[in-house]
């Protein structure tokens, strides 16, 4: 378990995160990290979740429009 400081920034709030922390998301400054609520709690990741969502309509559709993706892809 690690303990993060909730401090003032700005007119906002942040939480500096520790460096093993960081290396185990692999994100660095500037990076964006994506937060969602769970029925567990709170999960921390730097993958989009709507991403996989737009990739899973794309497999689906993908292969029944194989000819038109490929003359929109030129």
């Amino acid at each position: 378990m690690t303990t993060l400081k909730i401090r003032k920034v700005g007119n906002s709030l942040g939480a500096t995160f520790p460096k093993e922390m960081l290396q185990k998301l692999k994100v660095e400054e500037g990076d964006t990290v994506f937060v969602t609520e769970t029925p567990d709690g709170i999960q921390l990741t730097p993958y989009d979740p709507n991403f996989d969502k737009a990739m899973e309509a794309y497999r689906k559709v993908s292969s029944q429009y194989k000819n038109a993706l490929r003359e929109l892809a030129k």
